[in-house]
């Protein structure tokens, strides 16, 4: 126990004294989140506007409970001239402008953003739809449709950001933690003096597995305090607490990702460059930073065999979705394989020192 707390104490204030590693270590995944939970803090929230150009009998004779609809769908403006409307389009002030001639309603938009026009031709085309069955003395239509979210109606991007985010400051810790220490320690010759010295292996591996999942905790606690700001406003679900043991697991598949990097390197730089060669792929297939629902096929397959995937989507689950331990069981199984696998090929062409 001596050396084990010896050389967790010796870690831990190598990782605290290198500012470098601090930074891009926990700042920097960090900063992600607030730049990209400050930008889409209100992402799909803002009506698209409209210009209603001179009368437009359609929209005026609206009934009230469908013009309060309308309402929350897009913003009317009215303005008296047409050809000031279409300017406002063209120029990207306006997302359409409409306009009523007899009983041709005619929707003016820029083809530059098909998808705020899509939607407002969507819209706009409900509303002349229902204009035409209230002519046909349609008043109550056989069939409805009611949009209804499945998840909480508070949700923000901001809870879907938080899971990937960490889960990407996790692996990137981890792997660069193990992957630089070991390494460093085999150049200045300290894994031979502690060859040497009565220090046994599982107290060298137990201080880096406690020190790493240390770190992972304070990530953790830290990505979960700032993103549960009112300003970005982050609403912990279902039994968030899961989060904690799942990246505990995590950090023990990204710990082998590092060892095998720091196994088969010479100098901290090649550590570098082969962590980030598997973090960085790792991060971008893995849905952390965009979802990959809309990805080929092949890189959907890809990403199945990254671990940071299954612990992104784990805790999308527990901290987005509502759902509970059940969801969590074959995620930490498909970890600790992972870590288990890995760490065996680590071992295999670990050196304690450069000859």
């Amino acid at each position: 126990m001596t050396a084990l707390r010896s050389l967790s104490r010796a870690m831990a204030l190598g990782f605290v004294r290198d500012r470098a590693t601090v930074f891009f270590t926990v700042l920097f995944p960090l900063m992600f989140l607030v730049l990209l939970g400050s930008l889409f803090r209100n992402a799909g929230t803002e009506p698209s506007t409209v210009l209603q150009a001179g009368p437009v009998p359609v929209l005026d004779r609206m009934p009230a409970p469908a013009r309060a609809e309308l309402d929350q769908a897009v913003t009317i403006q009215r303005v008296d001239d047409r050809d000031a409307a279409l300017s406002k389009v063209r120029a990207g002030d306006a997302d359409a402008a409409v306009t009523q001639s007899g009983d041709q309603v005619v929707i003016h938009y820029a083809a530059a953003d098909p998808v705020r026009s899509g939607t407002v031709r969507g819209v706009l085309a409900a509303v002349v739809q229902e204009a035409n069955l209230r002519s046909a003395g349609v008043a109550d239509p056989r069939y409805a449709l009611t949009a209804d979210p499945v998840e909480d109606a508070s949700l923000q991007p901001i809870q879907f950001l938080t899971p990937g985010l960490l889960g990407w400051a996790v692996a990137s810790g981890a792997t660069f933690g193990a992957a630089l220490t070991l390494v460093s320690w085999r150049q200045k010759k300290l894994l031979r003096r502690i060859r040497l010295a009565p220090v046994p292996v599982p107290a060298v591996v137990g201080a880096r597995v406690g020190v790493s999942i240390a770190v992972a905790i304070a990530q953790t606690a830290l990505f979960i305090g700032v993103a549960t700001i009112p300003f970005f406003g982050l609403q912990l679900t279902g039994s968030w607490w899961l989060a904690v043991p799942l990246v505990i697991v995590g950090t023990l598949s990204f710990l082998a990702i590092g060892l095998l990097a720091g196994a088969v390197s010479k100098t901290p730089e090649a550590a570098t460059a082969v962590a980030n060669l598997i973090v960085l792929p790792m991060a971008f297939l893995s849905g952390a930073f965009f979802p990959l629902e809309d990805a080929p096929s092949l890189l959907r397959g890809v990403s199945n065999v990254f671990p940071l995937k299954h612990l992104v989507e784990s805790m999308q689950d527990v901290m987005v979705r509502g759902e509970g331990p059940a969801s969590t069981v074959p995620t930490m199984a498909i970890l600790l394989g992972f870590a288990l696998v890995v760490s065996a090929v680590a071992v295999r062409l670990f050196r304690w020192d450069d000859v």
